[in-house]
C-alpha cells in the first residue's frame, strides 16, 4: 500500500501544474454525481409499487413519503385546468435541480481532457525549451524527459477523469428521465380521476 501511495504521488508531481484543477474537476464531478444518485434515491419512485401509490390518488388517509406529498399537492386540484398547473408546478421543483446539476456534471466532463490537452502543451513547452538549451548533458535530459512526462500524464488523467465522468452522466439523465416518466403517468391518473369526479359533480 505505501509503495502504490509512493508511485501516485511521484506520478502526481510528473505531472505538473495542470494536476491540480484536474483534480478540483474530477472531485467536483464525481461530487454532484453523488449528489444527484442521492437526491434520485430520496425521491422513493422505485420503492413505492404502482398499485399502492395509485390507491393514494382516490384515498387520503394512506399517503405518506414524496410520493404521498405530491400526490396530496396534486388532487387538491378541482379541474384539469388547476391539476395541470400543480404539475408543471411539481416538474419544475422536482426536475430542474436535476437538470441544472447535469449540466455542471457535462462541463465538468468536457473541462477534463481540455486540462489535460493544457497540460500537453505546457509539458511539450517544456520539452522544446530543454531541447533548445542543447548539450545534450544531463539536465537537458532531465528537462526532455520531464516535460514528456508531464505532456502524458496530463493527457491520460484527463482521459481517466472524462471517460467514467461521461458513462456516470448518461446513466443519472437516464435515471432523471424515469422519473420524469413517472410523474407524467401519475399526472395522467390524477388527471383521469379529477375527471371523474367532476363529471360526476364531487369534489376528488
Amino acid at each position: 500500500m505505501a509503495d502504490l501511495l509512493k508511485q501516485a504521488l511521484d506520478i502526481w508531481q510528473k505531472g505538473g501544474w495542470a494536476m491540480v484543477p484536474l483534480a478540483i474537476v474530477s472531485f467536483m464531478l464525481f461530487y454532484k454525481g453523488m449528489e444527484i444518485r442521492l437526491a434520485l434515491k430520496d425521491k422513493a419512485y422505485r420503492r413505492v409499487a404502482e398499485p399502492e401509490w395509485r390507491g393514494w390518488i382516490g384515498e387520503a388517509g394512506g399517503r405518506k413519503g414524496p410520493i404521498g406529498r405530491i400526490i396530496h399537492f396534486a388532487m387538491q386540484s378541482h379541474d384539469l385546468e388547476e391539476i395541470g398547473a400543480r404539475f408543471a408546478e411539481i416538474r419544475i421543483g422536482e426536475l430542474k435541480p436535476f437538470a441544472r446539476d447535469l449540466r455542471f456534471m457535462k462541463v465538468c466532463v468536457a473541462a477534463a481532457p481540455l486540462l489535460g490537452l493544457l497540460g500537453t502543451v505546457t509539458g511539450m513547452f517544456a520539452t522544446f525549451q530543454g531541447l533548445s538549451m542543447g548539450g545534450g548533458g544531463e539536465k537537458t535530459m532531465d528537462m526532455v524527459s520531464g516535460g514528456i512526462s508531464e505532456a502524458l500524464i496530463t493527457t491520460q488523467t484527463g482521459l481517466v477523469i472524462a471517460l467514467p465522468g461521461y458513462f456516470w452522466h448518461y446513466q443519472l439523465a437516464r435515471e432523471r428521465d424515469r422519473y420524469a416518466a413517472f410523474l407524467a403517468h401519475m399526472e395522467s391518473l390524477c388527471a383521469q380521476f379529477i375527471h371523474k369526479c367532476v363529471k360526476k359533480g364531487r369534489k376528488a
